[in-house]
């Protein structure tokens, strides 16, 4: 369900655009239009296509097929620059400029100004002024960018792209690093810009700023257009829904392999947290979890899920909270801190963070247990078999053998090493974020049946999880999280789908768990 404004009036109109990697589709029969002067808001979970679409657009990917006008015309560029040059200038979440150089020095590289072959600097501090007073920034623009805050660099990006005449801005998260009153300043910059006849395309997934600042929205999933609207057409709701691809009015059966848990196998509290905050990502969480319990942290990309896991299992420092392990005081300020109070932390990117791709079955699954099974620098070889053996037989990872190189397995078969790595360190808690993404179906279900088996065996489980199904299927209770605040707990299986998508999109009046 896609509402297109009349192509004629359009600044921007992207339709049918395909973009494949290794044969695998990254974008299918995706859209955008944009027309003049609007602030247009594109958002999706993760992997749903937005990146690769705006990197098609600016010329870092050839489209594979589909057609893009600019301007009304056939519009294809080589690279980010050419895209600038012709108009279409993006500012990323990670400001793409030079701290070191003075605030005039980025604003016109690219484009300095000469008088009698020598760079004109009266001129370019002129420009530069001219162009951030547009915005009521009054600086001085001689000094180094690094001498002021995130919100000021961000307005010298855009009187950059200004500066090279841009008719549309693509601005990736830029709210993410800013206070309050930093996105106040940004968002009057954005209407001014409206006002100045350029558009704006807003990638957020901060769903209150998208209905105070935006005047459409584009929303994709899984590499399509799914749908467009105007903001005053769709609610928060409704807007959730389409990013999951769920239907709010009825879900039947079960989407998962986690079936129905006897919580009278549920223990005591293992880990408590409270007040739990870290800069702008986390801000106040509070949880528990309990001996045999999973608990699922639900929310949106950028609600604080990931971040508040990093700060239970030391990686992040955090800047308020108090949590405990077992009943004891637990601070820990480094992961080895969290290891040895019987923690382990299955990462959401696995071949990022988690596997070593040029080890070997064996090496990948003793890594963490190495301190344990060597002695004097020497590993016991006999030991480290066993253990190896051990795990590939009982979660069943399909290998040629413990010598196999892990970047030759299936994405489901690696995700089984990085559990078999922390199974062996004998954990009390385990943290599984994203666990069953990226793997097929098949290996899904294997994943999920041997989540359940271990909260059964009375291991306390942390998951977080994009799909839906997967946390209120195989939660014993479910975690709210929205803009880095818990605001919600509701029981799993039981939980109606509604109250967490309300949850997630308003972030409050959900049925509470007793």
């Amino acid at each position: 369900m896609t509402a297109q404004p009349d192509q004629a009036a359009l600044l921007l109109d992207m339709r049918d655009i395909q973009k494949r990697f290794a044969g695998i589709p990254a974008l299918a029969d995706a859209s955008l239009q944009v027309l003049p002067g609007e602030i247009h808001a594109l958002i999706g979970q993760n992997g749903a296509g937005k990146s690769t679409l705006i990197k098609v657009l600016t010329g870092y990917y050839r489209r594979d097929a589909g057609q893009v006008l600019f301007e009304r015309k056939p519009f294809e560029v080589g690279s980010p620059h050419q895209a600038q040059v012709s108009g279409i200038s993006t500012i990323y979440q990670e400001i793409n400029l030079v701290p070191l150089r003075s605030v005039t020095e980025n604003i016109c590289l690219g484009r300095e100004k000469r008088r009698r072959g020598l760079l004109d600097w009266s001129a370019m501090h002129a420009e530069a002024e001219r162009l951030l007073s547009r915005f009521s920034i009054g600086i001085d623009v001689r000094r180094p960018l690094s001498d002021f805050n995130t919100a000021t660099q961000q307005m010298v990006a855009i009187a950059r792209a200004i500066g090279f005449s841009a008719r549309l801005v693509i601005m990736d998260e830029p709210t993410s690093s800013l206070d309050e009153r930093e996105v106040s300043v940004l968002f009057s910059v954005i209407r001014q810009l409206k006002a100045d006849g350029v558009s704006v395309l807003f990638v957020s997934h901060k769903l209150d700023e998208l209905y105070e600042v935006c005047d459409r929205v584009t929303i994709m999933r899984d590499g399509r257009t799914v749908r467009s609207a105007a903001m005053s057409d769709i609610g928060k709701l409704e807007l959730v829904a389409a990013m999951l691809g769920r239907d709010v009015a009825a879900v039947e059966g079960h989407a998962t392999a986690f079936g129905e848990r006897d919580r009278s196998r549920i223990g005591d509290v293992l880990f408590t947290a409270e007040g739990l905050a870290a800069g702008q990502l986390v801000r106040d969480v509070s949880f528990d979890l309990r001996r045999g319990e999973i608990a699922g942290f639900a929310g949106l990309l950028g609600a604080g899920r990931t971040e508040t896991a990093r700060l239970v299992f030391g990686a992040d420092r955090r800047s308020a909270g108090e949590m405990t392990m077992e009943g004891a005081s637990y601070h820990p300020a480094r992961a080895a801190d969290a290891i040895a109070a019987g923690m382990g932390f299955c990462t959401e990117d696995r071949k990022a963070e988690g596997i070593v791709p040029e080890m070997t079955v064996a090496e990948n699954i003793t890594l963490a247990l190495l301190p344990k099974i060597s002695r004097n620098g020497i590993l016991n070889e006999a030991r480290q078999k066993e253990i190896v053996e051990r795990f590939i037989r009982e979660l069943d990872i399909k290998c040629s053998g413990p010598n196999q190189k892990v970047r030759e397995l299936s994405g489901g078969n690696q995700q089984k090493v990085l559990l078999a790595r922390w199974l062996a360190m004998n954990p009390k808690l385990l943290i599984l974020d994203e666990p069953t993404r990226g793997i097929d179906v098949g290996a899904k279900a294997e994943i999920q049946r041997i989540i359940r088996k271990l909260a059964d065996d009375g291991l306390g489980v942390l998951m977080i999880s994009s799909e839906l199904e997967e946390v209120m299927e195989g939660a014993d209770r479910i975690f709210v999280l929205r803009e880095g605040v818990r605001v919600a707990e509701l029981e799993g299986q039981a939980a109606d789908e509604e109250d967490v998508l309300a949850a997630m999109a308003h972030g409050g009046a959900a049925k509470e768990a007793a």
